[in-house]
């Protein structure tokens, strides 16, 4: 894992605010959220060696910070957590897939398709898990308040 990768992920979270016209003052903490995925995904890559596994847990991470940080900022989450997962999503995979089908390279199409459709599931269920597992702490927590009363 290196500062360069790191502060390339925190770039590539930028761009993507910039672009959905997000608010300016949650530029850094968007990138911060980008950073922190590929942190993790790439400590969890460098420990399993599967890009579907370190694609959810980098997902997880990210949505876990935007869903802590939306509470912080009192902002919707997507705010953090669609810029912040820009950086794990699979765009190489997908273009190789491509290409090998524009080279009639079936076999290798199909590993490649099949490995980018790994990627973007394990994202797509590491942001439902955390979506859920703080939609849950929240309600428990709503309860709790209420019951006090």
């Amino acid at each position: 894992m290196s500062i360069k990768m790191i502060t390339l992920a925190f770039v590539g979270s930028i761009f993507p605010v910039i672009l959905f016209n997000i608010d300016r003052r949650k530029i850094i903490f968007a990138g911060i959220g980008g950073a922190l995925g590929w942190i993790v995904y790439s400590l969890v890559l460098s420990k399993t060696t599967s890009e579907v596994i370190a694609s959810f847990f980098g997902a997880l991470a990210v949505n876990a910070y935007s869903e802590l940080m939306a509470r912080i900022k009192k902002t919707p989450a997507s705010m953090f957590y669609v810029p912040g997962i820009f950086p794990l999503v699979p765009g190489i995979t997908a273009y190789s897939t491509v290409t090998y089908l524009v080279q009639k390279d079936f076999s290798s199409a199909q590993s490649t398709g099949i490995l980018m459709l790994g990627i973007a599931g394990a994202i797509g269920f590491g942001i439902m898990l955390s979506s859920a597992f703080f939609g849950f702490i929240s309600k428990i927590y709503k309860n709790y308040i209420r019951s006090v009363r």
